[in-house]
């Protein structure tokens, strides 16, 4: 066996399956979309920590998966051991945001519908996408959930705040009571009237009332 029989395989037959021409159309158009794409996230974002790795995946991911698509759907073999070669791959990394899933799948989605030579499909569904979620995603609700977590000496003064805050706030539900010896801690969810929050502070001076706090939330109440 000489040396240039060694290269003699249908590795060499593959450089050209895809031209540099298709190649450098379809990662431009990934790049562009998975910007826009970080773009939508970064606008649409709504919870604790901002994550910028997590944008910058989200173009990486659509624009690996462009590469991936364009191997496959040049080569049938390839295709079958790029499935086996995937399927071995466990991600661990815990998604905090429900909202995530949906880029991520975005992103992948955009790498296979423009490696498959769907442009305006790709073009077309992004821009309706992100529009989708930039109205929904951004509506704010007309009456804005908030906890309050008051401190109180016992049933009388516990009364006595539930009556307060009925008078003050447009609604008032109860999410959970903690009793302890000489103590009681109660987690109401109210809407508020309006934008004074200065019944907080009146709270606080009942007769009973150890503290009162004010907490904004999300409505998504877990205890």
């Amino acid at each position: 066996m000489t040396f240039s029989d060694i290269f003699k395989s249908s590795f060499l037959e593959n450089i050209n399956s895809v031209s540099l021409l298709d190649m450098a159309i379809a990662l431009i158009l990934a790049f562009g979309i998975g910007v826009f794409i970080f773009l939508v996230y970064k606008k649409t974002f709504s919870g604790v920590m901002y994550s910028s790795s997590f944008g910058v995946t989200l173009i990486a991911l659509t624009m690996i998966t462009t590469l991936v698509i364009l191997a496959v759907t040049s080569n049938v073999v390839l295709s079958l051991g790029m499935v086996g070669a995937l399927s071995i791959v466990r991600f661990r990394t815990a998604i905090k945001e429900p909202l995530d899933i949906a880029f991520l799948f975005w992103s992948i989605a955009v790498g296979i519908v423009l490696a498959a030579g769907m442009i305006p499909l790709a073009l077309v569904g992004s821009v309706a996408i992100g529009v989708i979620l930039l109205v929904f995603v951004n509506k704010k609700p007309a009456l804005n959930p908030f906890i309050v977590v008051v401190h109180c000496d016992g049933p009388e003064s516990e009364l006595l705040a539930r009556d307060f805050l009925d008078s003050h706030v447009s609604r008032a539900v109860i999410k959970s009571k903690t009793a302890q010896k000489g103590s009681i801690e109660l987690n109401y969810e109210v809407r508020l009237k309006d934008e004074n929050t200065d019944f907080i502070s009146a709270l606080s001076q009942l007769q009973g009332i150890n503290s009162a706090v004010l907490v904004s939330y999300n409505g998504d109440y877990l205890g």
